[in-house]
This record gives structure tokens, sequence and C-alpha cells, in this order.
């Protein structure tokens, strides 16, 4: 039986930043992981995140950011959104906003690994792969689990950090309100024929909402999240056929792509937990709530969880982790910006694949009133920017 502090299932990107977090204000960590350990990342990018000026202030807090290889991050100095009828949009600009980017582009392999070289410098941490927890008792005292080789751990909190399909939120009956899009988020890198300028563009269409992400060297990194029927076509298309198909939706707006790692896909849901918190029992990042991907906002949703528990978790650290006070404290703190955020997703994704009369009009004439109306255009900056 090994006693700790934290025990932090799921090692990802937001349960690896809670344990770096947490250990930096004195709290010993045990960080469970089903994975093998993470790779460096190979020549060729593969999936990417859009990281908020808040997310990267909280990765350099735990110094991960500062092992990133500056040459493989991309600024995103401006977006241009655009609708499904010619002519409606809104564009936002890094300088309107006063920052020097709206975002940055980073490999989700790069972070993991630089996750992994700061976890394993990391005194406060015990990181174990291929741990896989098998059954979870929660007593007045502590969390108790236990893992598959027979080894167990008593924590005064549990983090469950493992994922949309949590094995913790399962096991203490946390139930999910969501729904499932019948949509496939689509996604690939193309070297482009014409600088993307630090842009990131998206179009709201017919047949989905399709974004551009700029990656360095001319790359972009395409995510198109769309309806079933749709994301398998573009699965069984050959490379020139993928390349042509997204030249053509996006009007040749970076000229001729080539395409540079092959589609991949993932079913999109939505999904949010009825409570984040338990008895000696946290949720953070996807096994809290996972959202549609057109604001590219999930993984700033769950690093500002991260976040957010540990500021409160650090406002006295003489007081147990698990305690009641601070598991609703960290449940109240997260309450506005949770649902903010779904209802800005969900809201969007059932406007834009509307076809009900007059919608159409409606989506798109406000979209120019937003692009025309200096203030609503200053809170989307403000709201992108956390």
């Amino acid at each position: 039986m090994t006693d700790t502090d934290v025990v932090v299932i799921g090692a990802g990107l937001v349960g690896a930043a809670f344990a770096l977090a947490a250990s930096r204000i004195g709290f010993r960590v045990d960080l469970l992981s089903n994975a093998g350990p993470p790779m460096p990342p190979g020549p060729n990018p593969g999936r990417v995140y859009a990281l908020s000026q808040g997310s990267r202030a909280l990765l350099q807090s735990i110094g991960v950011w500062q092992r990133l290889d500056p040459a493989r991050i991309q600024a995103v100095v401006g977006m241009r959104v655009s609708g499904d009828r010619p002519g409606a949009g809104i564009d936002l600009d890094a300088l309107d906003g006063g920052v020097e980017a709206l975002a940055w582009i980073v490999e989700s392999d790069a972070v993991a690994w630089a996750l992994a070289e700061q976890v394993a410098t990391d005194d406060g941490i015990t990181c174990r792969c291929r741990a896989h927890p098998v059954s979870l008792r929660i007593d007045a005292g502590a969390a108790h689990v236990a893992l598959a080789d027979g080894s167990s751990y008593r924590a005064a909190l549990l983090v469950g950090a493992d994922g949309r399909d949590s094995w913790v939120r399962t096991e203490v009956g946390i139930r999910v309100r969501g729904r499932n899009y019948a949509h496939q988020g689509v996604v690939a890198n193309f070297t482009a024929e014409r600088a993307h300028g630090g842009i990131a563009r998206q179009w709201f269409r017919t047949d989905g909402v399709l974004a551009l992400l700029p990656m360095p060297s001319k790359q972009v990194s395409m995510v198109w999240s769309a309806p079933d029927a749709v994301a398998a076509d573009l699965m069984a298309l050959d490379d020139g056929a993928l390349c042509e198909r997204v030249m053509g939706a996006t009007g040749d707006c970076l000229g001729t792509l080539r395409l540079v790692t092959p589609p991949s896909c993932l079913p999109i849901t939505l999904g949010h937990a009825r409570q984040l918190v338990g008895p000696r029992l946290a949720l953070v990042g996807d096994a809290a709530h996972n959202l549609h991907p057109l604001a590219g906002q999930g993984v700033n949703l769950g690093l500002r969880d991260v976040g957010a528990l540990c500021r409160i978790l650090g406002a006295d650290v003489r007081r147990e982790p698990g305690a009641v006070s601070v598991l609703r404290r960290y449940q109240r703190s997260r309450r506005e910006d949770v649902a903010t955020m779904i209802a800005l997703t969900d809201g969007l994704q059932r406007l834009f694949s509307s076809r009900l009369p007059g919608i159409a009009w409606a989506r798109n004439r406000g979209l120019d009133l937003v692009s025309r109306l200096p203030h609503l255009k200053g809170l989307l900056l403000q709201h992108a920017l956390r």
C-alpha cells in the first residue's frame, strides 16, 4: 500500500500538468497511466493543439513550455472565420487585442514528451506507466485504488484525468449529459504553396466545419468536423484527391496543398459530467467535459480546470486536499466557464447544421454583425485569450 497526498489517474496533457502543478505547491503525487511512456516527437508533425495565452502561461509555470522546440511552435496572429454565404465572416487580429498572438499551435507529441521529461525531474511525483486500475473504494478518510498487478494506493485526493470514457467517473457513478453529433473529426497535415501568415482559417460549411491551423514551414493542420457520411468519403480519398477536395473547400486560399501526414478521424460527442467532484474526488479535462472541436478549446478548458483546482489547493496547503470545502470551491469555480464553452460550441454546431428556412440568413447576418461591432469582437478576443 502506497500512502500519498494525491493520486492522478490519466497522464495525458491535463493529468500530467496537474501533477506538476500540485507538486509545486507541496503535495506528493502519484501519476498513473494506462499507456506506455511517450516517445520523442518524430520528424513529421502529428496532431496539434491550439493553446491559449492562459494555457501557455500555465505550462511555463510548471517548466514545460521551456522544453518545447521554438522552431516547432507557430504563433497564431489572426483568425479568419467564414460563414456558408459569400462575404459573411469575422476577422480577429492579435493587434486588436494588444497581444503578440491569439494562440500557439504546438504538436501534441512534443507537449507529451516535454511533460514526461519535466515529470521525470520532479522529486514530488512518482509516475507509473502501464498501470491498470481495477477497483476504487472511497471512505471518509481516503480514496483507495487497486491496480491489476496487486499494488494499491491510498490518497487524500483522487483526480480523474482519464479522458472522455473516464474509468474513475464510471466507478464512482457520476453520470454524463450530452449527445452524439454523428460527426467525425478528420485530421491531416499539409504543406501549402503559399505562406499562411500565421492566420488560422475556419469555414462553417453545409458539410461541416473546416479549419486550417498554421504550422511552421508553410505547413497547416486541417480539422474537418464533418457528418459521418462526409467523413467516410474524406477518409476513402487517395492523397491527391484529398488535397483537391480541401483546396476546393477552402477556395485555394493557400494554393496547392501536399499531404504530409495521412488523415485520421475521431467521433465527435458532447459530454458534461453532472458534477465535477465527489467524496475525495475531482474530475479534470475530458473526464469532466468534452466539447465539439469547432472552437479548439477542449484542451484549454482542461488546463483551466488544472489552474483552478491548484489555486484552491494552494490557498491553504495545511488543509487536506480532499476536504469537502476544497472540492466544493473547485466545482463552483468551474461552473460558469464550462457552461459558457458548452453553450458556445453546441450552439454554433446546432446553428450551422440547421436547415430550417431563414436560419442560414440569420446566422450569416449574425457573423457580419459581430464583425462590424468592435465591442462584440473585443468580447470574442477576450474569451479566446483565456
